[in-house]
């Protein structure tokens, strides 16, 4: 990477100094509740579509849609007109069929993020594009061990991924659980943020802000700004959580509440385990038990530190990158009246796989950096890209080129190695990754998600069995912003 030049330096503090100006529109200033806005009502979930017959199939339309968000009037982007998108419900071994038509100004496609499905064809094929005005025929077929869990659609059009993800276009996919948990109620909760100019139309975006990675002013859940759940005392609840935000980490919290975890990102753990806190990164999901206990509880995400750029830029950024500037508030539960029945006791879950005892047939590094781009000074407001530069092992991403090729039916070990001062959840589409080694700390026991967190100036070892597919697809920084300007990289199992 190319160091730092007097006038870079000059250029990053004007814009700085410009978003500290605007009064929040420098990420470390976002505190998501912005002014002007009302909250509070019953939560309320999307249309649930589910399938029959082992058979999904679906109208998606993305377009701008005009909603109701915190008791304003907001033009956003949406499937279908809904703030998210329908919830989607199947079965392992089900098929989704989706028709996906485009009634956007940009190019758009479909990522069902997280499924183990083929990425072939008219799959989970992210180098997919829908012109403006087109359509496309996807179909998703699911084995039939596919893991249970709770994942999420969203579009994947490299370059326009964070505008359409931070404009609202994202929706839930339930994979049913064989082995049901009892409870009383089960919520799928989407969480998201969103920056609305005075007039309700979506706020532009500086390059200091892809820069960083956006976070919106307002934090959401189904669209709603803090709504309120009820329950009475001694039930038990399974809140699915996916994080649809394009930057924002999430450090969530519910105080006077007996909060267990049930699943991170896929399958389920053998024992739910007992929690206070829970991070997830973007695009991560949570399944929590949660046991209801009398009085009022928030559900809240608290401020978290993802990296500070001020090293790099040799002091010229303000402020420090923390994520939310919390404690944010994202819904409030009040239990009340008459113990509820006992649900019963929760099922041992299935034990899962660990690789740590099966062949490794090869290790690789992916180093994943930020750095100067040398054109900067003469990009300053033309577009993505023009200011810093994002790559994995030193190249931004080009989709004509293969970066990285696994046999398929074998088993790697992958090195994933942040060189910058930000971290950077690292998604690797098709095949999720067991986490072994966490910077310096093994990881005793199976943990596998498709949403990896490296921390800055850190690492993190993974393992990755290429099973049941062929084909290529991308592993990239889920930090929207990151990938549109370069952190990611084609990866192809054959």
């Amino acid at each position: 990477m190319r160091p730092l030049t007097r006038r870079q330096l000059l250029a990053l503090g004007a814009v700085g100094a410009g978003a500290t100006a605007a009064g929040g529109a420098g990420l470390w200033l976002t505190t998501g509740n912005g002014p002007g806005y009302t909250g509070g009502e019953g939560l309320t979930e999307p249309q649930v579509l589910a399938s029959r017959d082992r058979v999904l199939e679906l109208d998606l339309t993305a377009a701008p849609a005009r909603v109701r968000v915190g008791g304003r009037d907001a033009s956003v982007q949406a499937f279908n007109g809904s703030l998210p998108g329908p919830t989607l419900r199947v079965r392992a071994g089900d098929t989704i069929r989706v028709t996906l038509r485009n009634g956007l100004r940009a190019p758009t496609n479909l990522h069902v993020h997280g499924l183990h499905v083929s990425p072939q064809g008219n799959s989970d094929n992210p180098f997919v594009s829908i012109d403006p005005g087109g359509s496309f025929d996807y179909e998703f077929t699911l084995p039939e061990d596919h893991p249970p869990g709770t994942y999420w659609y969203h579009p994947h059009r490299h370059g326009h991924a964070a505008d359409q993800v931070a404009a609202g276009l994202y929706g839930a996919i339930v994979v049913e659980d064989p082995d049901p948990v009892p409870v009383t109620r089960e919520r799928v909760l989407v969480v998201s943020d969103l920056s609305l100019d005075a007039a309700g139309n979506l706020a532009e975006v500086d390059q200091l802000q892809q820069m960083m990675g956006r976070e919106g002013e307002i934090v959401l859940v189904n669209g709603q700004l803090r709504p309120q759940l009820r329950a009475a005392p001694g039930e038990r609840e399974r809140w699915r959580i996916i994080n649809a935000c394009p930057s924002r980490y999430l450090r969530l919290a519910l105080d006077g509440q007996q909060v267990r975890l049930l699943s991170r990102d896929l399958g389920r753990l053998p024992i739910p385990e007992d929690v206070t806190e829970v991070v997830l990164a973007p695009g991560n999901r949570v399944e929590l038990l949660v046991e209801t206990r009398d009085g009022s509880a928030a559900l809240t995400a608290g401020a978290l530190d993802r990296g500070s750029m001020n090293a790099m830029m040799g002091g010229a950024m303000r402020g420090d990158n923390k994520s939310g500037g919390g404690p944010v508030e994202l819904l409030t539960l009040a239990v009340s009246g008459s113990a509820g029945t006992d649900p019963g006791p929760v099922p041992e879950g299935r034990p899962l796989r660990d690789l740590r005892n099966e062949p490794v047939t090869a290790a690789r590094t992916l180093n994943f950096a930020m750095g100067m781009n040398g054109n900067m000074g003469a990009g300053m407001g033309s577009g993505q890209g023009t200011m810093m530069a994002f790559t994995i092992n030193g190249r931004e991403f080009d989709p004509e080129r293969l970066d990285e090729t696994a046999a398929a039916g074998t088993v790697e070990e992958w090195t994933l190695t942040n060189s910058s001062p930000m971290d950077h959840p690292i998604h690797l589409h098709v095949w999720p990754m067991q986490i072994v080694q966490d910077g310096n700390r093994d990881v005793t026991r199976p943990k596998w998600q498709d949403v990896v967190n490296v921390p800055a100036r850190s690492q993190v070892k993974v393992r990755v069995a290429f099973d049941d597919f062929a084909g290529r697809t991308v592993i990239h920084c889920h930090i929207l912003d990151h990938e549109d300007q370069g952190m990611m990289a084609t990866v192809q199992a054959r």
